[in-house]
């Protein structure tokens, strides 16, 4: 390396820096005339009637689409560049050793701050068992990485506000954290696969600390790329679900299926997202029009923490390294505490 070759790597990474830091700027602009812009496009383009079912369905679409993709691409570009600092061999050497009770907090704050892809959770579970993690620990961040994840904590302070994101946050960390205790007190490592204990794990494709801030920006452009890129066709499918809900759905009619005088409401919400396949950004809008018709926040929350924290995609991959014993103990444990906070908020709320 030539003398100058640091200068040109740190010139390049401020100005990489500096594009980033333009672009902010463009996008607050942007997302500040959002709703003018909607409402004109509406309105006076396509001369629709808002108050008319139609007009209102496709004035919630024109106006959550660009809101939801422009925080998504926000979002996911600042989660790229958080994972360039958190390696999966960091994380295990983290939870190594720790008391089952600290472990499982720390764990499920783990959980929120790193950001894997869903194709590492096997690879990062072996990697946690292997490395004498405690299984209640590692349940710990199992629940918590997908359900606390930053995407739904950022849509949901930009959609509801800080209130809001922070109970989802509250609630979906104790899940983490109870379920991680209870699943460790009742000793299931015998129902782990027996393969799992003899499996060497590699390093998985990550960054380090010794990155520059130019790598991890582009850790960052590459995550939007990657994750954006795959998720969005969700994104506008939940969205127009929203707008399906906002725009034709009577007022209070979800407030007689969805509401606090349901009994029944919760339990049926839970099993109801279960099967669903949607990430925390596609299922977000659809949120926000169920609790706009009225529907209980409690309930709703806890569809929307079933739908991302007990999704069956990810409970047919964990299939790979839990026996159908541990499986079972899994779903049971988590929806038993998603129950608890649906009532629980319900009553409160």
């Amino acid at each position: 390396m030539t003398p100058s070759a640091p200068n040109e790597e740190h010139n390049s990474s401020l100005l990489r820096i500096l594009m980033v830091g333009c672009a902010v700027v463009l996008w607050a602009v942007l997302y500040a005339w959002l709703e003018p812009l909607a409402r004109w496009l509406t309105e006076s383009a396509l001369h629709l009637d808002t108050a008319s079912r139609f007009g209102a369905a496709v004035a919630f679409f024109i106006y959550e689409a660009p809101k939801v993709l422009m925080l998504l691409l926000l979002v996911v570009f600042g989660v790229g560049v958080v994972r360039s600092f958190f390696t999966p061999e960091q994380t295990r050497k983290m939870l190594a050793g720790r008391r089952e009770s600290v472990g499982s907090v720390l764990a499920a704050l783990l959980g929120v701050v790193t950001p894997f892809c869903s194709c590492s959770a096997v690879p990062l579970f072996i990697g946690f068992v292997t490395s004498g993690v405690p299984l209640g620990v590692t349940f710990s961040f199992l629940v918590s990485a997908p359900m606390v994840n930053e995407i739904a904590l950022v849509m949901l302070f930009g959609l509801f506000g800080w209130k809001i994101a922070l109970l989802y946050m509250a609630t979906g960390l104790a899940i983490a954290m109870v379920s991680g205790l209870i699943i460790g007190r009742l000793k299931m490592e015998r129902f782990v696969e027996d393969w799992v204990y003899t499996m060497k794990v590699g390093s998985c494709e990550g960054a380090s600390n010794r990155q520059s801030w130019n790598d991890r920006i582009g850790f960052g452009f590459d995550a939007v790329r990657d994750i954006v890129g795959k998720v969005w066709p969700y994104v506008l499918a939940g969205i127009a679900v929203g707008a399906g809900i906002h725009g034709y759905v009577p007022e209070n009619f979800m407030a007689s299926i969805m509401g606090k005088s349901a009994w029944w409401s919760v339990p049926v919400a839970v099993l109801i997202g279960i099967p669903m396949y949607s990430n925390a950004a596609g299922i977000i809008p659809v949120v926000q029009a169920l609790l706009e018709k009225g529907a209980a926040l409690g309930t709703v929350l806890a569809f929307m923490m079933a739908v991302i924290g007990l999704s069956l995609p990810e409970t047919i991959i964990l299939r790979k390294v839990f026996k159908p014993q541990l499986i079972a103990a899994f779903i049971g444990v988590v929806g038993c505490g998603i129950l608890i906070v649906g009532y629980l908020f319900n009553i409160l709320l």
